[in-house]
């Protein structure tokens, strides 16, 4: 049988290797959400019993959820809203309007608490760390001076993909990641190292099974798992329609999730052990943010002139991490303006980011407004995006294994049908539920409570 060929519509943008389209979506999945929200969703969700329920529902759901998103995207050859139009009709556009929505807010918050670890990292290259943590992050969170360096954050995004695909996504992607894989491990080689490592580990990783069936850590593991895979938001849609046609789609799922799963495990290797072994375990479930940007500001400051160097190392690991999510959000929205209104990149980067950019300017004024924001577009929004493409691909779209199959190994192949099923019949079941329990906690949220 003879390879297949790309079409000639398809001569749009491509990843020039397999290792650049792996990186640069590695690099999506690998963000903040396992640098900022799996620490403390960790603490919430007591320990290790979100952990389990999060690596079930990564492994069950995200990942073919990941592959349905591949079979969309490399089969359209377009951006999120062509890419469901062509697939399921006219009426699908509106989901990918969801899609453009979810990672644009998603973005503006982000590059707001990026904003927070650059000032950090500046703090540690220069003066220190301050021992008043919570002071100095009141300081920063909020403000004038958070707005400039949320700019910033946007500056250096927008930077990266007016390049492209090939000169700028995966080159940075190429350059950035091996940068934080490295910085990873040796941080939570050091942090094995320390006194109370050990009662770190045990919070980390003894699971409670009370807690382990509590629908509320079952809803916050699942829409992590989402955020964290980078589904339900248009990123894998896109990105895999700069794939070529003889791409292994599981492969890269694969790898894809267990890159990811291993640097959020892994954070917690460095999170907990620092935490714990310095005494500050109490501030850990105070707030949302209190993990990476009190507790552990705070104990780097009490290790001194070893702080700074270690403190400032995993303040540069969080930008990085932060960044290479932000390109792919940022991509969604572009390759929408590229596709749909025939712009060029440049055009359709800048005009992006600069929307983007203003509405980030709200969650940088208000830690009131990030915090709503950040639970309706990563509790919510991405969870009504992954069971929209559990419907659209189970249910609507002609022959998906079809597409899965191409480029398939033969180990992935006879596991075609079991991914089939699972996103036809469990997939969407399953996220019906666990949306109805996010739609309760984001309007208790929104309400105040």
């Amino acid at each position: 049988m003879n390879q297949p060929q790309d079409s000639p519509k398809s001569a749009r943008e491509r990843f020039g290797t397999r290792a650049g389209f792996v990186l640069a979506a590695v690099g999506s999945a690998v963000g903040l959400g396992n640098m900022w929200r799996f620490p403390y969703q960790t603490a919430e969700g007591g320990g290790a019993a979100f952990l389990v329920a999060y690596v079930c529902m990564a492994f069950l759901i995200g990942v073919p959820m990941m592959l349905a998103e591949f079979a969309v995207g490399r089969r359209a050859r377009q951006s999120a809203i062509g890419a469901l139009r062509s697939v399921g009709g006219r009426r699908w556009a509106a989901m990918g309007l969801l899609f453009l929505a979810t990672s644009t807010v998603i973005m503006a918050y982000l590059s707001v608490i990026t904003g927070w670890a650059l000032r950090y990292a500046l703090d540690g290259l220069a003066t220190g760390f301050h021992a008043d943590a919570a002071g100095r992050y009141e300081s920063i969170a909020s403000g004038p001076s958070a707005v400039v360096f949320h700019l910033v954050s946007i500056a250096a995004t927008v930077g990266i993909v007016v390049f492209g695909v090939r000169k700028g996504i995966e080159r940075a992607s190429m350059l950035l990641m091996p940068v934080l894989f490295l910085l990873l491990i040796g941080l939570a080689i050091w942090a094995a190292t320390l006194p109370g490592a050990a009662e770190g580990y045990r919070f980390y990783l003894s699971p409670s099974l009370n807690e382990l069936f509590d629908p509320v850590v079952l809803q916050g593991a699942a829409a992590h798992a989402f955020y964290s895979l980078s589904v339900g938001m248009g990123i894998m849609v896109t990105y895999s329609s700069y794939l070529s046609r003889s791409a292994n789609l599981g492969r890269e799922s694969a790898v894809i999730a267990l890159s990811d799963f291993s640097v959020a495990f892994v954070a917690g290797l460095v999170v907990f052990p620092i935490v714990f072994g310095l005494g500050l375990s109490e501030d850990v479930g105070e707030s949302t943010l209190g993990v990476l940007f009190i507790s552990l500001p705070s104990a780097f400051a009490q290790m001194e002139a070893l702080g700074r160097v270690v403190g400032t190392a995993f303040f540069i690991a969080v930008i990085v991490a932060a960044i290479t999510s932000a390109v792919s959000l940022l991509e969604v929205a572009a390759s929408i303006l590229i596709d749909e209104w025939g712009w060029t990149r440049r055009r359709a980067t800048l005009t992006s980011g600069f929307l983007i950019a203003a509405v980030g300017i709200v969650p940088a004024l208000s830690l009131g407004a990030l915090g709503i924001m950040d639970q309706v577009a990563a509790e919510l929004l991405t969870v009504l995006g992954v069971l929209a493409i559990a419907v659209l691909v189970g249910w609507v779209m002609k022959h998906p294994e079809e597409e899965l199959r191409i480029g398939a190994s033969p180990g992935f192949a006879r596991l075609i049908p079991v991914a089939r099923f699972l996103i036809r019949y469990v997939a969407p079941p399953l996220l019906a539920y666990v949306s109805w329990i996010a739609l309760r906690q984001t309007i208790r949220v929104i309400a105040g409570g």
